[in-house]
């Protein structure tokens, strides 16, 4: 008999309750700099928790509660401005200003926490991520650039590419591809339980799927 997989302390809520509006997405960049300016500062404060946790994980074998919890707000609230912004364009409900749960708001992240940490995974989650990086580069873009003479040029993940494809399919037919969004939630799921394994948030190796 096949071994159960264990369910992943990570859980994302995505709830695509109706189709967003044609042409919104055309200004979310714009509606979203706030957001985009306060993120910079919390994961600012998220990297300074990491390192805190770090240490207190290596003496105590425990993440101090509230500041887990502030991490995971970071998370959630990056998860809210991604799914309604260009990862997902899911809702046109704007995301709140809050690292906490919002019961009605059609994205959320949970972490479960952990009472014990591993002490010397510690060091090494970083390298045993490694093949999770490799999968997710061509997914979500993170650090593919393009050298084009003297300038670095950005190159997009997959994620990217599909969500510009559910917008003009929704600017032409005001449709939403619930195929797209589902591959498109699966990357970021994905993405979400590496964070939380590197951040120190769970000694739970992340598995190499896109669906639940």
């Amino acid at each position: 008999m096949a071994k159960q997989s264990k369910p992943s302390p990570v859980t994302l809520k995505a709830d695509l309750s109706k189709p967003p509006s044609r042409a919104l997405w055309l200004v979310k960049w714009l509606l979203l700099i706030p957001h985009w300016i306060v993120l910079v500062l919390l994961w600012v404060a998220y990297t300074i928790i990491g390192i805190i946790a770090f240490f207190a994980i290596l003496f105590t074998a425990r993440f101090p509660r509230k500041l887990f919890d502030f991490n995971v707000g970071v998370l959630r609230w990056t998860w809210r401005v991604g799914f309604y912004g260009y990862w997902i364009l899911g809702t046109d409900e704007y995301p709140p200003f809050s690292l906490k749960t919002v019961e009605d708001y059609p994205a959320d992240l949970e972490v479960e926490y952990p009472e014990r940490l591993s002490r010397g995974l510690i060091f090494v989650k970083w390298i045993l991520a490694v093949p999770h990086y490799l999968c997710l580069t061509p997914l979500m873009g993170w650090g593919i650039w393009h050298y084009a003479g003297n300038s670095r040029v950005p190159v997009i993940g997959l994620i990217f590419v599909l969500v510009l494809i559910i917008a003009f399919v929704l600017l032409f037919t005001k449709k939403y591809n619930e195929d797209i969004f589902k591959l498109n939630t699966g990357i970021v799921r994905w993405a979400f339980r590496v964070l939380a394994y590197i951040g120190l948030m769970t000694d739970q190796y992340a598995p190499f799927k896109l669906w639940e």
